[in-house]
């Protein structure tokens, strides 16, 4: 990488590893899910997250790169994490709190990663692209929100019981 459109590109490479790999891990954690309400938020995200897949591929094609060819290692540790998590004995409840907790994290990482690829887009001049990873930014956001209110309102209480 030689300057910031390298960077860039290598962002969005990773990005969308990244949402690959949580297209393929959502519907196992909605499967292990037992509260109905979890599993329409992982059931939303996961058709969230395929137009994200999609986003990029549209951002990449505009800017004339495959969005393939990286693998996100830090997804692939989140999804390995998320996975060891569901093999552990946990009661319903718990195993619920633990998935919004395992879910949160990858939320997190998403939002770092969108966040820089904005700035990134709009510090190259490409303010078209920046409203594209805004928008995704901003559901990843919505996502975390819907997540700490689904813990904060009742999960996490019946989990505690």
């Amino acid at each position: 990488m030689k300057n910031l459109k390298d960077l860039f590109e290598h962002q969005l490479k990773d990005l969308y590893s990244a949402e690959n790999q949580l297209v393929k891990a959502l519907p196992k954690m909605q499967k292990n899910a037992s509260d109905d309400k979890l599993k329409k938020a992982f059931e939303k995200h996961l058709k969230e997250t395929e137009g994200h897949v999609k986003r990029l591929e549209e951002i990449c094609e505009k800017l004339g790169i495959k969005p393939g060819g990286e693998k996100c290692k830090a997804m692939e540790g989140l999804v390995k994490e998320a996975e060891s998590f569901l093999e552990e004995d946990a009661e319903e409840d718990v195993r619920d709190a633990g998935l919004i907790a395992e879910a949160q994290r990858v939320e997190h990482y998403e939002i770092s990663g969108y966040g820089t690829a904005v700035r990134y887009a709009k510090e190259l001049g490409h303010d078209d692209i920046a409203a594209k990873l805004q928008k995704t930014l901003d559901e990843e956001y919505k996502t975390d929100d819907l997540l700490t209110d689904m813990a904060e309102d009742r999960l996490n209480r019946k989990a505690k019981s």
